[in-house]
C-alpha cells in the first residue's frame, strides 16, 4: 500500500482526500480496501474474553478488483504511482465527512500496556471472497496503515475573552471585584498563556494567594455523553501580586506525563506528541468520539471568606505549517 502522507487536515468545512494505491498480484479473489474511524475504549488484552472494546464510528469500503464502477480521476501523485507499479496497481481514494472527530489518544498510566484508548483512523486493504467476511482475513492477505485526522488553528486570531465577577462578603459593605482576560483567542502548543488579572478589593478580607490553572475538558460521546476535567497546568502567586498584573501559565504535556487519561494528539508509532488540540466547532452536526476543549480558571483564595473564581474559554492548537 502506498500513501502520499499520513496526516490529513480537517478544514472544518472539508477534509483532505485520502488517496493513493495498492500494488498487488491477483489470481481469482477479490480486492477490497476500507477507511475506518474507530473508538477504542478498552485494553486490547480484554478482547480475548470475546468482547470487543472497539466501535467503528464511520467506515467506507470499496471493491477495487474486479472494478465495479468507472475509472476514478487520479491525482498527479496517483498517476506517477500507477506508472511505476504498472498493471498491478489499483488506485483508491476516500472523502471523509466533516462530522468525524480528530485523532486523539488517552494517555495511558505507567503500568498500562497495549494500544492506547482513543480515536484512530486506519486504511486497510485485503483479499477475500466478499467485502465483509465473517472471519478476519489472514495477515498474509492484508496490509494496513494508520493515519491521522488533524486540525490547525485558524489564521485569524481575534482578541481574547474577558470576564469579571463581584462577590459580597459578610461583615463587609463593599464587594471584591475580580476581572480576568486573555490577550488573544488562540494560543499555540508550547506557548505561554498570559492571563491579565485585575483585583479591586474594597473589603476587609485578605487575598492569600492567586491560582491560575488551565483545565482540559474531554467529552466522550459514544453510547452517552460524559465530560472529564483535568488540570494540565496550575500556577500559584502570592498575595504580593499587584492588583492589575499579567500572570503566565505553561500548559505542557511534558509537565503531565504521569496523568492517566489525559487527552493527547493521536500518535503514529511512538513519535512525540502534545496535548490534544481544541476540537473546532462543526456547527450543529452531531459528532461521536472524543471532543476536546480548554478553559482558564482564575481563583482568589481569600482568608476566612472562601474563594472568588472566574473562568475563560481557551483555544489551544498547532499553527498551520
Amino acid at each position: 500500500m502506498y500513501l502520499g502522507k499520513r496526516d490529513f487536515v480537517d478544514h472544518v468545512d472539508s477534509v483532505d482526500i485520502v488517496g493513493a494505491g495498492l500494488n498487488v498480484c491477483l489470481n481469482f479473489l477479490k480486492l477490497f480496501i476500507y477507511l475506518a474511524c474507530a473508538f477504542r475504549y478498552g485494553s486490547e488484552d480484554l478482547d480475548v474474553i470475546g468482547l470487543s472494546f472497539r466501535r467503528d464510528i464511520w467506515i467506507q469500503r470499496v471493491q477495487l478488483y474486479p472494478a465495479t464502477g468507472g475509472s476514478p480521476t487520479l491525482s498527479p501523485m496517483q498517476e506517477c504511482l500507477m506508472k511505476k507499479v504498472g498493471e498491478q496497481g489499483y488506485p483508491f481514494s476516500f472523502q471523509m465527512p466533516t462530522d468525524l472527530p480528530c485523532s486523539v489518544s488517552l494517555q495511558p498510566g505507567p503500568n498500562d500496556t497495549g494500544k492506547a484508548c482513543g480515536v484512530d483512523f486506519e486504511v486497510k486493504g485485503y483479499i477475500a471472497d466478499k467485502a465483509d467476511p465473517a472471519d478476519e482475513p489472514a495477515k498474509k492477505d492484508t496490509c494496513r496503515l494508520m493515519i491521522r485526522k488533524i486540525q490547525f488553528a485558524p489564521i485569524s486570531n481575534k482578541p481574547g475573552p474577558k470576564t469579571d465577577v463581584s462577590k459580597q462578603f459578610m461583615m463587609s459593605d463593599k464587594p471584591m471585584n475580580l476581572e480576568a482576560s486573555l490577550e488573544k483567542e488562540i494560543y499555540y502548543h508550547g506557548e505561554p498563556i498570559t492571563v491579565s488579572v485585575k483585583i479591586n478589593n474594597q473589603t476587609n478580607k485578605v487575598v492569600k494567594k492567586i491560582q491560575v490553572s488551565v483545565e482540559q475538558l474531554t467529552s466522550v460521546v459514544l453510547y452517552s455523553s460524559d465530560t472529564y476535567t483535568k488540570a494540565v497546568s496550575t500556577e500559584e502567586f502570592g498575595e504580593t501580586v499587584e492588583s492589575n498584573e499579567v500572570l503566565p501559565n505553561y500548559p505542557l504535556l511534558a509537565n503531565s506525563v504521569e496523568k492517566r487519561g489525559l487527552s493527547v494528539d493521536g500518535r503514529l508509532k511512538d513519535g512525540d506528541t502534545n496535548l490534544a488540540s481544541t476540537t473546532l466547532s462543526q456547527g450543529e452536526k452531531e459528532m461521536q468520539g472524543i471532543l476536546v476543549s480548554y478553559k482558564v480558571k482564575v481563583n482568589l483564595i481569600v482568608a476566612g471568606g472562601g474563594d472568588v473564581t472566574v473562568e475563560l474559554p481557551l483555544t489551544l492548537m498547532s499553527p498551520k505549517p
